[in-house]
């Protein structure tokens, strides 16, 4: 979801500058950081920009450069007539008639520095004539983010997918530590009879190991993985707006990636569960940035 884009707009007064920047979000959460917008604007620029970014963080910046035309200021001529008559009248009463307020250049460097006297006529940079400019400006900028959210897609997606197979491997790994770890079980439960100094009936041993191993077995949880794994895959290629789901099926794989850990009782499954966490951990991660 993090993307920027810029564009431009040359309009009659000056230079208009439209930049948008995303960064991961839950939903679209969009914020104009702009006066210059006119109102009847707003609510068809916010569905715009929801329809096209989907989800996050946007914040639009609108940046007004003006011309030497555009920016002329102009004498509040009433206004500067009455400070001229309000000064006259007090050089009057305190008789300072003679003194330099009455020379021309001094007497206008004074008026100019009045407050409000010299001002910037204010017009509306963005006017109905204008706002077709502005407009392709705006999906200028729209486009350039888009292309931005792409590039970057490309590379999450080999990213992400890359993390998955690499966890389909650990499973395989796992599995062929499976017939060790009878072994190892059995070695175990062997070896706490001979120090009771316990005989067993063989028959009835089976049947422990059985009852034992049925309490370790974790062939539900890899079958389960492995189609996890396989339905994130099939989601990033084929679904356009996949990254809520994925993080659904990203808390599945987690689940049975815990529940392999609990039932390990096998150095070799305990090392290869670590690896797939830290593995899903990253996906985890960077799927926030997946729309």
């Amino acid at each position: 979801m993090t993307g920027y884009g810029r564009a431009e707009a040359l309009l009659e007064g000056g230079k208009l500058t439209v930049e948008i920047r995303s960064v991961n979000g839950k939903n679209a959460e969009i914020s104009l950081k702009t006066s210059l917008i006119p109102k009847d604007k707003e609510m068809p620029l916010r569905k715009r920009l929801s329809e096209r970014l989907q989800r996050g963080t946007i914040d639009v910046f609108l940046t007004w450069e003006p011309n030497a035309a555009s920016s002329a200021k102009t004498i509040n001529r009433p206004l500067a007539l009455e400070y001229y008559k309000q000064i006259s009248e007090l050089a009057g009463e305190l008789g300072a008639v003679n003194l330099q307020l009455h020379e021309p250049n001094y007497l206008m460097a004074t008026l100019l520095r009045m407050p409000d006297v010299v001002e910037t006529v204010r017009r509306d940079v963005i006017t109905d004539d204008n706002w077709p400019l502005v407009d392709r400006a705006i999906e200028e900028a729209l486009d350039s983010i888009c292309a931005y959210r792409a590039k970057e897609g490309e590379a999450l997606y080999r990213d992400v997918t890359s993390r998955v197979r690499i966890i389909q491997a650990l499973e395989d790994e796992v599995e062929g530590y499976e017939a060790e770890r009878i072994l190892a079980v059995r070695a175990k439960l062997e070896k706490a009879l001979e120090e009771l100094g316990q005989k067993c009936d063989p028959e009835r041993f089976e049947q422990e190991m059985v009852f034992y191993l049925e309490k370790l077995d974790i062939n539900e949880e890899k079958v389960r993985l492995r189609q996890h794994c396989a339905y994130f895959l099939d989601t990033i290629d084929s679904e356009p707006y996949p990254g809520k789901k994925l993080g659904f099926i990203i808390q599945e794989m987690g689940r049975e990636i815990n529940t392999t850990g609990s039932k390990a009782n096998h150095s070799g499954i305990q090392k290869a569960v670590v690896k797939m966490k830290d593995e899903l951990e990253k996906i985890r991660e960077q799927s926030l940035n997946i729309l």
